[in-house]
This record gives C-alpha cells, structure tokens and sequence, in this order.
C-alpha cells in the first residue's frame, strides 16, 4: 500500500492562483472547513460508504462548522455568509464525500432556504434556529416514483378540509428521509397548484422508508415520503408562494452549491492521483513521468481551473443577487462533467489500486453517478442553456 492511502494528505490545486480572489473570511472558513474533514470525516468515510451507513455523528460537526445555512441570517441561526462561502464550504464538504455535502446541501438549500423566503414568520422562528445547529434534520419531497425531470406532473394532493389539509401521493429518491425530523414538502391543491408545506415526524400516515441496495452515495441515507391521509395544519403550509416557482427556486440554491462542490470531488481525485503519479514506480521511473500520464494530468487541472473560476464569478453574481437560474444550471452540468472525467481519468492512473477503498476515487466515481442525475439532469442542463440561447423550448 503507498503511504499517501493512509492519511489525509489533501492539497487542494490552485494553478490559476483563484485564492487571490477570495477574502480572508472565505480563506478562513476553506480553513475550518476542510480541517474538520481532515480531522472527522476522513477517517471514517470509507469504513461507512462499505457498510452503506450514514454516519450520523457528524451531523452535530456540520451544525457547528456552519454548513447547515450558512447565508441565512444570523436572527434565524444562520450565519449570515455570501454565496461564495456558502460555495467553499460545499467545496470543501464534497471533497470529502458527496453524500455528506448532500447531507449539507438538503439541510440548507431545499430545507432552511424555502422555509426563510416562503414561511411565515412563526414557522421561520420554529424551525430555522433548530435546522441550523442539526438538532432538527429535514428532508425535501419534490421528486416522484414517476415525475422526475418533470415536477409538474406530480400526482400528490392536498385537500382542504377546514381546519386542515389531508395529503396523499409519495416522493422518492429523498435524501435524509430516514432520519429527518421534518419534511419540505410539495404537493397540487384542489386547483391544481403546487403548494409547499412543513411534516412534522410522526404525523399520522406520514412514513419514510429507506431506500436499499445504492451503488452510489452509499455514506448518504435515502428514502421515500408516503402520505397516507396526512393531516397537515393550516400553519404548516407556506401562506404566498404558488406554482413550480417555489420548488424550483429552492432547486437553484441546491445546484448552486452542487456546482462548488461537485469540484472539490474533482480536486480529491485529481490531488490523489497527481500524488501517486509521483510515487509509483514502472519501468525504472515514477508513472508520472511518462507522457500519457502527464496528459491525463495536464488535461484535468485545466478543466478544474476552468470550473474554480466559472463558479467563483457565479459566486459573486449569486452574491449580488445577480445569477439567473440558466447560469447556475450550467456551472452544476460543467463542475459535475469535470467531476466525473476526472474521476475516470485519475482511477486509471492508479491501476488497480483505484478500484480499492484505500484511495478515495473509486467513492468519488460512483457517487458522481447520482451527482450528474439529481437536481436536474445532465441532459436536462443541457436543454435549459440551449433554450436560454435560442429561445426555443425544447422540453416539449
């Protein structure tokens, strides 16, 4: 076994020198960051994605490094941060494993996020607090057994009846289902517009199995929703937002943290294989000295530095309030496509040894799997930035 498998030795590639571009507080944050990865997931990591199990333990490390909303306001427990901390800090969580930054990314992009721009004041005051330290856990239910790309087709439904709602339907390919503490969920009125509301855990008729049996995000827990005449109060329901308008809108933070963080899987695997290139030993001299090596190698930095600075200007639009969704959805296909090319890539350059749980590429891989599917799809991307530039919709 090389000796760079058994410790974190994790230098993150800068070949454009973007971190004359990031302020002291975002250095700081990066810092923090990725020395609780070091320091808490590292270690762990591998062990639980061979044994398909969450580690739940982290979760109170998370709250506490401020990966659980950090841009919302200080007042709700947040911590108050511009998007491109918010960025570095998925960056820095998806280096170690994409499920933790799933993990993250629900938390604070499809959990806290419409609970602060859709609920009401009381509802922001009940739960944001909570969410942002990880003593209450969410999950997010848009996704259906037979609406995936397509959330408008949703069958789940609410019914007004009075002092309630009654809910049915199911969502599936939820992250965090099994163990939140609540759910975001969406779901058409009797008008047939889609409404978004708060479950609690233990709601009658609300139930949600884990899903078994993963290849891909194997250190992430994932389950459905099932709504089986769900009494939902009235208080729980987001009073304003109407229409795909609120999911979607939640679906532009998720991507937007998917596309930092898709690219510190990107810089794990790229590091792990420049590192071994140096060490292993064929034909008399190091792997990395032969030409096709140094191919591989020269090809993967420059789309890794391509993707660090198209996500570091989307930070600052994202910032300014500035970003469109068409530019967030091609900054998460591109980070994820880099991702994945460069996982391939650096498991070839380790031979055999990539395939193994002593280096972290083979992980990478199969989680960018899901990656490349979930908050839209690869193809899905593609026709969204083809209908912003020819103003042609191609979906139907």
């Amino acid at each position: 076994m090389s000796k760079s498998a058994k410790k974190d030795l994790y230098e993150a590639p800068d070949y454009y020198l973007v971190d004359e571009l990031l302020s002291q507080e975002h250095l700081l944050i990066r810092s923090t960051v990725r020395d609780w990865v070091k320091k808490e997931v590292s270690p762990i990591i591998e062990d639980y994605a061979q044994r398909a199990e969450f580690p739940k333990q982290l979760i109170k490390g998370l709250g506490e490094i401020g990966a659980f909303g950090p841009t919302i306001p200080v007042e709700y427990g947040g911590a108050g941060l511009d998007y491109t901390a918010y960025g570095i800090i998925m960056q820095e969580i998806e280096r170690g494993d994409s499920g933790i930054r799933s993990t993250a990314s629900v938390q604070g992009s499809l959990v806290m996020y419409p609970i602060y721009a859709y609920g009401t004041e009381e509802q922001r005051k009940k739960y944001l607090p909570k969410l942002a330290t990880g003593e209450l856990m969410g999950c997010f239910g848009l996704t259906e057994p037979d609406h995936g790309s397509n959330p408008g087709g949703m069958v789940s439904n609410i019914k007004d009846k009075g002092d309630h709602y009654l809910l049915n339907g199911a969502k599936m390919w939820i992250s965090n289902a099994p163990f939140a503490d609540i759910a975001v969920v969406w779901a058409k009125d009797e008008e047939g517009k889609i409404r978004g509301m708060v479950l609690e855990r233990g709601m009658d008729g609300f139930t949600t199995p884990e899903t078994h049996n993963k290849w891909s995000l194997r250190a992430s827990a994932t389950g459905e929703l099932v709504f089986d005449n769900v009494k939902v109060p009235k208080e729980n329901v987001f009073p304003e937002i109407k229409g795909l308008k609120g999911p979607l809108g939640c679906l532009n933070q998720a991507r937007y943290g998917i596309a930092w963080g898709a690219l510190g899987a990107a810089m794990d695997c790229y590091d792990t294989a420049l590192r071994y290139s140096k060490e292993r030993v064929q034909f008399g001299k190091p792997i990395g000295g032969f030409q096709l090596q140094q191919k591989k190698l020269a090809e993967m930095i420059t789309e890794i530095t391509k993707g660090q600075l198209l996500v570091w200007r989307l930070g600052q639009l994202k910032s300014e309030n500035r970003a469109s969704a068409e530019q967030i959805s091609m900054a998460k296909r591109n980070s994820v496509e880099i991702a994945l090319e460069v996982a391939r890539n650096a498991r070839q350059m380790l031979g055999g040894m990539g395939i193994t749980g002593e280096y972290s590429i083979m992980r990478h891989m199969m989680n960018l799997e899901s990656v490349v599917t979930y908050e839209g799809t690869h193809d899905v991307h593609l026709l969204i930035t083809g209908m912003d530039v020819t103003g042609i919709n191609a979906f139907k």
